[in-house]
């Protein structure tokens, strides 16, 4: 019978040393990150919630009429959301046409082509222009924006594109357009940041390798550049227009603030969160508070919409380009 010759002291005292730490911190850690994970999401129930609660009485009363018709009549307590739906989508959208391009050639420019002693001064720049007060950017758009506008681009647009009837009609100054163009102006400096910062890091490998193909450096921009970060370019713009659509005091003092519906931008316009900054104060009662509630409800839902169906569409495009890669 063979019998084990006992371990050496130096050993055994290596092996306890050698035994595995604690999983404690790592699992606390988890949980704690967990936690306020879970927090997040519970927000935005609570804010969904407290919306719902708030706006009962007119979710009652008007039901989906709420959200199918146009009349907003505090007097004979008649209220519809829907030129309000228009005003904010269509504003939010003229913004991005605007601004999307002139933030992606920007981002382009100072991360591809701008010479170095020049990069850091335009950065400041854009930086300050995100600091401005929206209410700054409001009477600048009131005093400066809004006379140039009526003297020079409306007219201008209305001549060559009257035939349309997106400019037709009197040139009144505070209208759609420019309620956009105050937007566009606001998202920029945000849009153009998260971009600049995507293709910072789009690795240098990428250029390098298109460079020894031959490729120009407008190739190399576009198919080692832009097809790399279009992903992270794309959540940029979703971005800017979660900021476009919740803008308030600046919209507010350009758009004109008529809840109608029209075709032509040069009309007046009104956005979901201008009707509740304006009119909160002067709710005298419990039902014409409630819709103006229920208005915020409608901007939260069509918030989250919007941001689904980006994600909708990211996941569509991802899905895309693997294809054709693979192919």
């Amino acid at each position: 019978m063979t019998i084990a010759a006992p371990m050496p002291v130096s050993e055994r005292s290596a092996s306890a040393r050698m035994t595995p730490p604690s999983r404690f911190g790592d699992k606390a850690f988890e949980w704690l990150t967990l936690g306020m994970a879970l927090v997040v999401i519970l927000m935005i129930f609570l804010i969904g919630w407290q919306l719902t609660r708030g706006s009962s009485l007119a979710i009652q009363k008007f039901g989906l009429r709420f959200l199918t018709t146009s009349t907003w009549d505090p007097v004979a307590e008649e209220f519809g959301a829907l030129p309000f739906i228009y005003g904010t989508l269509v504003s939010s959208l003229i913004a991005l046409l605007i601004a999307v391009p002139l933030s992606i050639a920007t981002a382009i420019y100072l991360t591809e082509l701008a010479p170095l002693w020049i990069r850091q001064p335009i950065v400041s720049l854009i930086e300050m222009l995100a600091a401005i007060p929206s209410v700054i950017l409001g009477l600048w758009g009131i005093f400066v924006m809004i006379p140039w506008l009526r003297n020079y681009p409306f007219p201008l647009l209305k001549k060559l594109f009257g035939w349309t009837p997106f400019f037709t009609g009197p040139i009144l100054g505070p209208s759609m357009l420019a309620g956009g163009i105050i937007i566009a102006i606001m998202i920029l400096p945000i849009i153009t940041s998260v971009s600049r910062e995507i293709l910072r890091s789009v690795p240098n490998l990428q250029r390098e390798a298109a460079y020894a193909l031959g490729a120009t450096r407008w190739e190399v921009t576009r198919i080692a550049v832009l097809s790399y970060a279009l992903k992270g370019l794309f959540g940029a713009v979703i971005l800017g227009l979660g900021r476009a659509l919740g803008e308030t005091l600046a919209v507010t003092m350009v758009i004109g603030n008529t809840p109608q519906i029209a075709a032509s931008l040069f009309k007046p316009g009104y956005t979901l969160a201008s009707v509740i900054a304006n009119e909160f104060t002067e709710a005298t009662t419990e039902i014409y508070l409630q819709a103006l509630v229920e208005i915020g409800l409608v901007l939260f839902g069509v918030t989250i919409a919007v941001n689904l169906l980006a994600q909708l569409l990211l996941r569509t495009m991802t899905t895309t380009s693997t294809t054709r890669a693979v192919q």
